[in-house]
């Protein structure tokens, strides 16, 4: 299994944030009655070897994210499953500017088939329940217009508060979080539960994310912050 990132925001950009707001973290505690998790595109297109948008890494990040939504579901904190999906009618897709040109001919058509709506599904190394949501997406973002029914989905939750998972941080994980905090959710980007294809990438992702979006926190930090109460150890 390729081995999860190994990096943590570095010293200076620390001391950048606390210089400017007085503390390195956004959010103290956070509560469990408006929390949920999304989890983005942890499914075949991207995690499965030799996939066309594989991002390997992101295979290592599965026992994180299950021992994460293990403790959220003990603690009431709903779990949304966010998958990529684009539908397409011969050569035409719902999304010709992503296919034109971000792909290559020879990768378009396996992009397009392997995104075909009613071929996703969560990870299969991913632990579900019955009462998760899963839904689909057709761009990067899953708050942009159009895209996906996830933000009325968490206003009528109640939620302010998402933690983001998946996969890539700095792709999909980061169009959705910027967007969040720009309709005002408060984020957390769970920086050992996302994966991107390079440390560098990933690294790039949390540093501005914690400077100007929203929060940074590992998967335990997360819990901490929750409930002191759950376990911290094998769920």
């Amino acid at each position: 299994m390729p081995a999860m990132h190994s990096v943590n925001i570095r010293p200076h950009i620390i001391e950048r944030v606390t210089a400017r707001r007085g503390k390195s973290h956004w959010f103290e505690s956070l509560d469990s009655q408006r929390t949920a998790l999304v989890v983005i595109d942890m499914q075949s297109t991207f995690c499965e070897a030799g996939a066309p948008a594989e991002v390997p890494t992101a295979r290592s990040i599965v026992p994180n994210i299950n021992a994460l939504s293990a403790r959220l579901r003990a603690a009431g904190v709903p779990i949304f499953w966010v998958l990529h999906a684009n539908t397409h009618l011969g050569e035409r897709s719902d999304w010709e500017m992503f296919f034109n040109n971000v792909v290559a001919d020879d990768v378009r058509s396996r992009t397009m088939e392997s995104l075909l709506p009613g071929k996703q599904s969560v990870w299969s190394g991913l632990v579900t329940s019955p009462e998760d949501v899963v839904l689909l997406k057709n761009r990067y973002s899953a708050f942009i217009s159009g895209s996906s029914s996830l933000e009325p989905m968490l206003r009528n939750y109640g939620i302010d508060t998402i933690l983001i998972a998946g996969t890539k941080t700095n792709v999909c994980c980061e169009s959705t979080g910027r967007d969040a905090m720009m309709l005002d959710f408060k984020v957390v980007m769970v920086s050992d539960c996302c994966a991107a294809l390079s440390d560098d990438e990933h690294l790039a992702t949390l540093e501005t994310f914690i400077q100007q979006f929203g929060d940074v926190m590992s998967w335990k930090d997360v819990v901490e912050r929750l409930d002191p109460s759950l376990p911290l150890g094998p769920a």
